[in-house]
C-alpha cells in the first residue's frame, strides 16, 4: 500500500485543484474523483444526512462542546456518557424507506464526528459503539438497510479527533497557532489511515464519503487511502464545493452539494429548536436542483435512535410532493437561467423537456385556474404542456370545472393557464409548488450574465458602502438595467429561513463592464449579503451572493 501512496504523491500533481474548506478558507486539494462517477453522483440529486452520536443524549451541538471544556467535563464526556448510550429504537430500514419516499437517492451517515467516537466496531480505539449498552455495530446495520432500499451508501468521516487530542495532551481545538508536535502528528495520521482502511474494507463498496475537518495533512491522508482502496468512491467535501447551511447563489456546471439542517442544529436538539416548514425545504430542494446541485438534507435521531416527530413529518410532506413531481427533480440539468422570479426551472436537454416549478402561490384552491407567463421558453408545434400528477380531465366533485391546461406562444412569452385539479389534502388546500411539464422546448432568448464583486468603502470619511458589479454578457439585449439587492445577514444557520431582499436604484448600461451603486445603508458594524442583478427587457438574472461587514 505504501508504494501506491508514494505513487499518488509523486505523480498526481495535475489533480490538485484550488478550492475552499467548509469555513471558506482556501487551499490546494487532491481530487481523484472519476468524471463518470461525479456525473452519477449529480444524477442522484437528493440525499439524506444523518448526524448521530453518543452526545445526542444531551441534545447539545455534536462534538463541539468539547472545545473550551474543562478537564472534568472532558473526562466525564469521554468516560461516562457512552455508558448510557443505547439507541435500541434505531430503525435503519424505516429511515431508508422514508428517505426513498421523499425522493432521496443516497444517505450519508456520521461514522465518526469530531469527538472521535466511532459508530462502528473498530480496532483503533475503545471509544466506540460496541463499548456502550448497545454493543452492536450500528454502522453495519445502516449499510445493510440502505443497500436493501436501493439507495447509495455514504459515509461522513471526521479526520479531526478531539478524543485523540485529549488523550495525547493536546488542547482540544480546531485551529492550532503552532503545529502539532511531529511525534503526535505521526500517531494522528496513523489513526485516521487505519480507520479509513477499516471503513473501506468492512462494508463493501461505498459510494460516497464526506470528509469534514482536518484540512491539510489529515484530510489528504484520508482521501488517498479511500481512493486507493475504492477508486470508484466519490469524495464530496474535500474535493467538490459543499456549501453548508446555504445554497450557491448562481448555477454551476461543476457538481456541488449543499448540506442543510431542518432546524438550527445537526444533531438532535430537544428544546429551543426552530424547524423549517416542509414547504420551505421543498423550495430549497427546487432551488438547489435548478442551480445544478445536490441537496443533502439532515436529520438528527433522538438518543433512542428514532427520528423526532417534526423531522419525520417534514420528510412525509416531501414524500407526498415527490410522489407527484419526482421526474422534475431526478436526472435534470440547469436551464438557461435558474428562475424567473418565483418560477424555477429544471431541464432534460436530451428530451427537450422543461419543468417549471410554480412556487409561493398562497391559497391555490382545488379547481381554481391561474395564469402564468414564461419568458425564457419557446414551444414548437409538437409541444405539450401539462401539470405533473394531473390528467387534466376533471376535478373531483367539480364535474363542470374545465381542468384542461391551455398554452399559447405570444410575443410577451409562453402564456399558460392551468387548474389545480388534484386533491392532495382533505381541506382542498395544497401549500406546495405545482410543476408544469413542457415538451419540445427551446430557449426563447440569450440571457445576460452578471457578477457580484466585493464592496468597497466610499464617501469622504469612508462611511458609505460602494457596491460593485460587472456585466459579463449582455445576451441578446441592446440595453440592460443593473442594480443590487441586499439584506442583513441573518446568520450561518438562519440564512435560509427567509428570502426577503431590499433593492437599490437601477442604472442603464449598454455593454459589458463594471458598475457601482452606493445604497442608503447606515454604517453600524453589521454584516450584509449582497447580490448584483441585471434586467434583460424580459427577465432578471442574478449574480452570486457576497457577504460584507459594514
Amino acid at each position: 500500500m505504501k508504494s501506491i501512496v508514494l505513487f499518488l504523491l509523486l505523480f498526481c500533481i495535475p489533480f490538485f485543484h484550488f478550492g475552499q474548506t467548509s469555513d471558506g478558507t482556501k487551499h490546494d486539494f487532491l481530487n481523484l474523483n472519476k468524471p463518470e462517477r461525479l456525473e452519477c453522483f449529480r444524477d442522484l440529486g437528493f440525499g439524506m444526512f444523518i448526524h448521530f452520536s453518543f452526545d445526542s443524549q444531551l441534545g447539545v451541538v455534536i462534538s463541539h462542546s468539547m472545545v473550551g471544556a474543562s478537564d472534568d467535563y472532558l473526562d466525564r464526556f469521554v468516560n461516562e456518557l457512552p455508558k448510557t448510550f443505547n439507541p435500541n429504537e434505531f430503525a435503519p430500514e424505516k429511515i431508508a424507506n422514508l428517505a426513498k419516499l421523499a425522493g432521496m437517492k443516497y444517505i450519508v451517515f456520521t461514522t465518526k464526528h469530531h469527538s472521535g467516537f466511532c459508530m462502528w466496531e473498530t480496532q483503533t480505539t475503545d471509544f466506540n459503539i460496541t463499548n456502550t449498552p448497545y454493543r452492536k455495530d450500528l454502522l453495519a446495520e445502516y449499510v445493510t438497510a440502505t443497500r436493501n432500499a436501493g439507495l447509495a451508501v455514504g459515509f461522513y468521516f471526521s479526520p479531526e479527533d478531539f478524543n485523540f487530542l485529549h488523550e495525547n495532551g493536546q488542547q482540544v481545538r480546531r485551529r492550532f497557532p503552532e503545529p502539532i508536535p511531529q511525534h503526535v502528528m505521526k500517531k494522528y495520521l496513523e489513526l485516521v489511515e487505519l480507520q479509513c482502511m477499516e471503513l473501506m474494507a468492512k462494508y463493501g463498496n461505498i459510494d460516497i464519503i464526506f470528509f469534514d475537518g482536518g484540512e491539510g495533512l489529515l484530510q489528504e491522508k484520508c482521501k488517498k487511502v479511500v481512493w486507493e482502496l475504492q477508486p470508484d468512491i466519490v469524495v464530496t467535501r474535500g474535493a467538490i464545493k459543499t456549501p453548508e447551511q446555504t445554497v450557491l447563489g448562481i448555477s454551476s456546471e461543476d457538481p456541488w452539494e449543499s448540506c442543510i439542517t431542518m432546524g438550527t442544529q445537526w444533531a438532535y436538539k430537544p428544546t429551543n429548536e426552530e424547524y423549517k416548514t416542509g414547504s420551505r425545504l421543498i423550495e430549497i430542494l427546487i432551488e438547489t436542483r435548478a442551480k445544478g446541485g445536490n441537496l443533502l438534507l439532515n436529520v438528527g435521531p433522538k438518543p433512542s435512535g428514532a427520528l423526532p416527530e417534526e423531522q419525520e413529518a417534514n420528510l412525509q410532506e416531501m414524500a407526498a410532493w415527490n410522489f407527484i413531481n419526482q421526474e422534475a427533480i431526478e436526472k435534470v440539468s440547469p436551464w438557461i437561467l435558474p428562475n424567473e422570479e418565483d418560477i424555477w426551472f429544471t431541464w432534460k436537454p436530451e428530451e427537450k423537456t422543461l419543468y417549471a416549478f410554480l412556487t409561493k402561490i398562497p391559497d391555490w384552491r382545488l379547481g381554481a385556474r391561474k395564469e402564468f407567463v414564461i419568458k425564457s421558453a419557446l414551444i414548437s408545434e409538437n409541444s405539450e404542456v401539462s401539470v405533473l400528477g394531473q390528467s387534466g380531465e376533471l376535478v373531483e366533485y367539480q364535474l363542470s370545472t374545465d381542468a384542461t391546461t391551455y398554452f399559447e406562444q405570444k410575443e410577451t412569452g409562453l402564456q399558460i393557464s392551468c387548474v389545480r385539479a388534484q386533491r392532495i389534502y382533505n381541506n382542498q388546500k395544497w401549500h406546495n409548488p405545482i410543476v408544469l411539464k413542457m415538451t419540445n422546448v427551446s430557449p426563447a432568448l440569450q440571457p445576460p450574465a452578471v457578477a457580484t464583486r466585493k464592496a468597497t468603502p466610499s464617501g469622504r470619511e469612508g462611511n458609505q458602502l460602494s457596491l460593485q458589479g460587472e456585466v459579463l454578457k449582455t445576451g441578446d439585449a441592446a440595453s440592460l438595467k443593473v442594480g443590487f439587492q441586499y439584506r442583513q445577514y441573518a446568520g450561518f444557520v438562519e440564512e435560509l429561513y427567509s428570502d426577503e431582499w431590499k433593492e437599490t436604484e437601477r442604472l442603464e448600461v449598454s455593454g459589458t463592464g463594471n458598475f457601482s451603486i452606493v445604497p442608503d445603508i447606515k454604517k453600524e458594524g453589521k454584516e450584509y449579503q449582497i447580490r448584483a442583478f441585471v434586467d434583460h427587457p424580459k427577465l432578471r438574472v442574478f449574480g452570486d451572493i457576497v457577504r460584507v461587514r459594514y
